[in-house]
């Protein structure tokens, strides 16, 4: 089954560019509610690499903070961080 959150965290401590663990540590977030710790883990994947996989982390985030919902605060922050990193 998928690894949880605990092992992903493991595995990044050993390879922080560990992209599909970390890209899983943030869907596991998610998953669990930790709305912020999952936008934080996709945002730290886009700015190691914002092509990898397609672009994933931040197809990823766009559809994370769709389903949180324009008033959500961590959706709200996690938007700005992303544009500020686009257009840095």
């Amino acid at each position: 089954g998928v690894a949880g959150v605990d092992e992903l965290r493991a595995a990044l401590e050993r390879n922080p560019d560990d992209h599909q663990a970390r890209l899983d540590l943030a869907l596991a977030l998610s998953g669990a509610g930790e709305d912020d710790e999952a936008i934080d883990a996709l945002l730290e994947l886009f700015r190691r690499d914002r092509e990898w996989n397609d672009g994933a982390a931040k197809a990823q985030l766009l559809k994370l903070f769709d389903s949180l919902g324009p008033k959500s605060a961590a959706g709200q922050r996690g938007r700005r961080a992303l544009t500020s990193m686009i257009f840095a």
